[in-house]
């Protein structure tokens, strides 16, 4: 068994609405409660964070399965939108929305986009950050498959 370890050092120097640092290798930013939960919105948030961990992961395994099918690929872009609820005063990261939006080339074929269809639906389900948070965090896809006319 191979065990992956990511390390992460934080520093937070005073109450709610003080802006801190994190420092996790390539990722070094200042990090604070965001305006939309009346705080400072100074560097990123764990909202963003937890939104950013999911978005590339999925991009980058559906990256992957589609290199590995061999599909003609043009572009693939993503959005992503992260909602969160506020009941009570509680705030509960409710769902996820990737919306990819993927274009391969003229030469694809009709066998191509069913394969590519397939393959957006199981990046999601085999991205390590969707079984994190299965469970917790609704995922819902949204993709927009086209060919290029170019």
């Amino acid at each position: 068994m191979t065990v992956h370890k990511f390390h992460l050092e934080a520093d937070w120097p005073g109450g709610r609405n003080s802006v801190g640092e994190i420092n996790a290798g390539n990722l070094k930013t200042k990090i604070s409660i965001p305006p939309e939960m009346d705080g400072p919105g100074i560097g990123t948030n764990p909202d963003e964070m937890l939104l950013g961990a999911a978005s590339t992961c999925y991009l980058i395994t559906l990256a992957a399965m589609i290199e590995r099918a061999k599909l003609p690929l043009h572009s693939l872009k993503l959005e992503s939108i992260g909602e969160v609820d506020v009941t009570n005063g509680v705030f509960t990261y409710q769902k996820i929305i990737h919306r990819p939006n993927i274009q391969l080339k003229t030469k694809a074929t009709e066998q191509h986009m069913d394969e590519l269809n397939v393959i957006v639906k199981k990046a999601e389900s085999t991205c390590m950050i969707s079984k994190a948070v299965q469970g917790n965090v609704a995922i819902e896809l949204e993709p927009e498959i086209t060919m290029t006319n170019a």
